[in-house]
């Protein structure tokens, strides 16, 4: 439980930093022309489900860990002969975070985690979907400080969906950028932009 009277970290950089970069950069007229974050909807498969319940469940317990919030069961909606895959079969997992824990999460995410991947360069610029709204693809979820390496059982890769209200690819990018999300960058400007952009890093635990 968030305690009252919390703000979220992220949540007063969105009011104390983004929302001016935003209006500077875009020539906007006033705050509520600034887009937002409006969810982040996170995925993972479990394929060995179909055969093994127990992974679900261990899974759920790994998911519900990283994002603070019970995951959903996502289950197949036809069946597929050649995969062994009958309808109603449980598929995977699925979180969508709004508000204090999304921001919680982000924060995080951007952090803790993200940091972590192995040879990390940054993520890719060119996985929007023209609408201003991100997808990130993560290959396993040990990079994640909550999940103990020790008693996984194994590797899962996750989906994370940045949605925004931003209407499109531009906005979208300079508002996660105004974040701190690490995108690649080449021009040193942007460089020193973007790190000029990112709060400080949470103080260790």
């Amino acid at each position: 439980m968030s305690k009252k009277g919390y703000t979220p970290r992220l949540k007063e950089h969105y009011q104390n930093v983004v929302i001016p970069g935003m209006i500077e950069r875009f020539k906007l007229k006033n705050p509520f022309q600034v887009p937002r974050i409006l969810k982040l909807v996170v995925n993972m498969g479990v394929n060995e489900a179909k055969e093994d319940i127990k992974a679900l469940d261990a899974a759920t317990v790994e998911l519900a860990a990283i994002v603070g919030q019970k995951p959903q069961v996502r289950r197949a909606k036809k069946s597929i002969s050649n995969f062994k895959l009958r309808e109603g079969m449980p598929i995977g997992l699925k979180v969508t975070l709004r508000g204090m824990r999304m921001y919680e999460f982000l924060d995080r995410l951007i952090n803790a985690s993200v940091p972590r991947i192995r040879d990390f360069r940054g993520l890719e610029p060119r996985a929007f979907d023209g609408r201003g709204n991100y997808n990130m693809g993560l290959n396993e979820q040990f990079i994640f400080p909550e999940v103990n390496m020790d008693k996984s059982p194994k590797a899962r890769g996750l989906n994370i969906t940045f949605v925004t209200n931003a209407g499109n690819d531009e906005r979208a990018r300079e508002l996660l950028t105004l974040f701190g999300v690490p995108f690649k960058l080449n021009e040193p400007e942007t460089k020193k932009k973007a790190a000029a952009a990112a709060p400080p890093a949470s103080p260790a635990a």
